[in-house]
């Protein structure tokens, strides 16, 4: 039984296999990455990684162990973004822990998975993804919500609490509206879009809009001036627009779905 299983990093489509000089180290505990022909034109950026620290046992005891994941995904995604960068060339991201138990397996996989692979490559070709999310910060919303003082009468406080209650619901809505209107703009930029779901980690309340973007490298400058006018138009509703990237296109790549090592 082997000990050692075949991490990919991602796929690269180019005309020649895509050079190594200057590439990450990759994984702790990994071998170098390492290009390996799938077809004419198609490379898998591979590494070897022992069993005893990426097998199916000790992956799950130390995925409990948020600083060493840490450590990996920032390995991982450095080895991503710099084959992204290479020039005249595609590139598809796979997800973190992306394993085969041989480059053999990894590149029969890919190669079942031709025609599918070809529609990922050529959606996202020329292409990087943006992030946009859109928080609600009602202390810089125009004018402000101001909390009901005490009064000497009940049912004038009471009153007074019920219209602040009601400007706050005002203002989340005009802020959740002006965010909507954000996503229509820069959609009309972009080449195609997604929404996230999921609440970010350790977020208090959900964003207004949590959502990624597919942006032609022609398109940057105008996706970010876009990009520049919705924030300010958040501002003013009461919101605050964060815009990152440019990364690999995560958001609109379908990860192989991988056996578990041998």
């Amino acid at each position: 039984m082997s000990s050692i299983a075949a991490y990919v990093y991602c796929l690269v489509k180019a005309k020649s296999r895509p050079s190594l000089a200057k590439a990450p180290r990759g994984l702790p505990g990994a071998t170098a990455p390492e290009a390996v022909q799938v077809s004419t034109g198609l490379w898998l950026i591979v590494a070897d990684v022992p069993l005893s620290v990426y097998g199916p046992g000790p992956l799950a005891d130390s995925l409990g162990n948020l600083e060493w994941v840490s450590e990996v995904a920032i390995a991982h995604e450095s080895v991503v973004e710099f084959f992204s960068r290479v020039r005249a060339a595609t590139t598809v991201p796979m997800k973190l822990f992306t394993m085969f138990s041989s480059r053999d397996r990894a590149i029969a996989d890919v190669r079942s998975r031709r025609r599918e692979l070809a529609g990922i490559i050529k959606r996202i070709a020329d292409a990087e993804e943006w992030g946009v999310r859109v928080a609600f910060e009602p202390a810089t919303a125009r004018g402000g919500t101001a909390a009901p003082r005490g009064s000497s009468g009940g049912a004038a406080f009471l009153a007074a609490k019920r219209d602040a209650r009601d400007s706050a619901r005002e203002a989340i809505q005009h802020a959740s509206d002006t965010a909507e209107e954000s996503f229509d703009v820069l959609c009309g930029v972009a080449r195609a879009s997604r929404r996230r779901d999921d609440p970010p980690a350790g977020a208090s309340s959900p964003p207004l809009l949590d959502a990624t973007f597919l942006v032609s490298h022609g398109d940057r400058a105008r996706f970010k001036a876009a990009a520049r006018t919705a924030a300010a138009e958040c501002r003013r509703a009461g919101a605050r627009m964060m815009l990152t990237g440019p990364w690999p296109a995560y958001s609109f790549v379908q990860a192989l779905q991988v056996p578990e090592a041998d």
